[in-house]
This record gives C-alpha cells, sequence and structure tokens, in this order.
C-alpha cells in the first residue's frame, strides 16, 4: 500500500487497521513531516524492514517509479502549485492524456501519478475539493480520458464540510478501480449526515457505515445516492457536480395564505389595542 503524498503517514496506519497491510509506502515533500511519518511508523509497531517512506516532491521526483500497488489512498494538499512543464508531455503518467493539469491546480496531476502506479487489481481512494468534478479546461480533458477512455472512476463521495484539520470547505472521495466489469458511477452524496462538533464536524461510525454499505451494493437510495450510467454522464459533458445525479432537493410545506392574511390582521389590531391602552396611561401621567 503506498500514500504519495502521505504527511505523517497517519493515513496509511488507519488503512491498515481494516485490511492487511504488509508493507508501507510513501512520499511526503516537507521534511519534518517527513521525520514524523518514520517515526509515526515505528510509535505503531511497524518494523523498520516493513516501510518505505521517501522525502521528495511526488509529481517532480517520483521515488517508487516502477512498482504498482493494489491499495493507494491520499489526500493531496488541495489544488496546490507544481510547475506543469511540457516535459512532463513525454512522463509515461501523463503522456496519455494529452494534457496536463494547470500549474495552480495539481490536482489530477495527482491523480494521474496515483493511476499509472495502480495495480490491474487494485483500489485507490483519493480526497479532493469538488473543484476536480466540473472545471473545464485541461481538467476536463483529464476526467473526461479517466472515464471514458480507460473507465477507471468508480464512485464519487461528497463528504460533509469541515472534517479535516486545516480546511473547512467539503470534500469528495473518488475511488478508482482498474479491469471494472461495471460501466457506471456511483454517486453518493453523504454531506448531510454527520454529527455536529464544537470546532469540528464528525463522521459517526454509523454515517460511514452508511457509505461503506452503499458502495458495496451499488445501491440507489432517494436523496442519497444514484448510479449513473455513461450515457448520463456523457450527457452532462463528463461534469461531476453531484448535485447533477443525487437530487437533495427538500420541498418546502405550502404556505396558506389566507391563515398569514388573517393573522397579520390579528396582530395590527392587538397593536391597536395597545395604541389605545397607552394613550391612556399617558394622559393621566399628563404626557
Amino acid at each position: 500500500m503506498i500514500d504519495p503524498t502521505c504527511g505523517s503517514g497517519s493515513l496509511l496506519l488507519r488503512v491498515a487497521k481494516e485490511a492487511k497491510v504488509s508493507k508501507f509506502y510513501g512520499q511526503e515533500l516537507t521534511s519534518t513531516t517527513y521525520n514524523l511519518a518514520r517515526m509515526n511508523m515505528l510509535l505503531h509497531d511497524v518494523d523498520y524492514t516493513n516501510f518505505d517512506i521517501k522525502n521528495d516532491d511526488t509529481l517532480e521526483h517520483p521515488q517508487h517509479m516502477g512498482m504498482k500497488f493494489e491499495a493507494i489512498v491520499a489526500n493531496p494538499p488541495y489544488s496546490a502549485n507544481w510547475s506543469a512543464d511540457n516535459k512532463f508531455l513525454d512522463d509515461e503518467r501523463f503522456s496519455a492524456y494529452g494534457k496536463l493539469a494547470p500549474k495552480s491546480k495539481a490536482d489530477f496531476a495527482f491523480i494521474q501519478h496515483m493511476i499509472h502506479q495502480l495495480d490491474d487489481n487494485g483500489t485507490m481512494a483519493v480526497v479532493l475539493p469538488h473543484g476536480v468534478l466540473f472545471r473545464g479546461a485541461a481538467e476536463g480533458v483529464i476526467r473526461k480520458y479517466l472515464i471514458e477512455e480507460r473507465n477507471v472512476l468508480d464512485a464519487v463521495i461528497g463528504l460533509p464540510a469541515n472534517i479535516f484539520f486545516g480546511t473547512s470547505i467539503p470534500t469528495v472521495i473518488l475511488v478508482f478501480k482498474k479491469n471494472r466489469e461495471n460501466n457506471d458511477i456511483l454517486f453518493i452524496d453523504a454531506s448531510n449526515e454527520f454529527e455536529k462538533g464544537k470546532n469540528q464536524n464528525n463522521l459517526t461510525d454509523a454515517n460511514v457505515e452508511k457509505i461503506v454499505n452503499t458502495y458495496v451494493k451499488r445501491e440507489v437510495i432517494d436523496k442519497y445516492s444514484y448510479v449513473a450510467s455513461m450515457d448520463e454522464i456523457c450527457e452532462n459533458d463528463y461534469n461531476l457536480n453531484i448535485p447533477r445525479y443525487v437530487d437533495t432537493f427538500e420541498e418546502e410545506e405550502p404556505i396558506d395564505l389566507n391563515a398569514v392574511s388573517e393573522r397579520i390582521a390579528n396582530i395590527d389590531k392587538e397593536i391597536a389595542k395597545l395604541d389605545d391602552e397607552l394613550a391612556v396611561y399617558l394622559r393621566e401621567l399628563g404626557l
């Protein structure tokens, strides 16, 4: 298993609680955080021979090239800057797409890097901002290629706002698989199902279980999830914005205008009565 933007390694260790992991791989740009990741592994009883974490820029200087992984997880820096140098058009990670992610938004560059390292029987899950679902130009070209040509996008899972440290924006999990048997994409809108905290919102065990069960069953649930065909995706010009597929609109109760009008009339009468009483008091006071 690898996390190409591993930070302190917490995501790798968290996944290992749910799945059997024989060896941990990762890469981290910031030196102090890289050292924390290695320390974190040792503190969690991971033998030094069972982890290989590198300190370098994942996009510019990838350290695990030539390797394939059955499990890839990542929470990359959102809309980070990168060089987007034309030399990458000849890089095997990016060359097939014909476009590079913008200099000011490396989100899809990270996706392309990870797709390249994903084994044929592997699963990849990456947390990103919602912009990756609908931004156009080069990102739109890359998104279309991933969906139409490679058919690797398996699910789009919308998360609540303010559940990650360091950002309050709502995020999305994109799940990718190679050699998929199905030809559709599952959309889950879990943005409204959370436990509100004082400083940060939380996904409860029940919230997480519902997401997982819905994903495993690829279940359609009213106002929560929907399985979109490739025809529908194409009709939407490969825009993956979740509200296009999961309708969460709640109709408001109809307003009884007659009742409202009657209530206003009664309030006016009460105000007039109070004005009369107040006038009496003021006369008694000689005002």
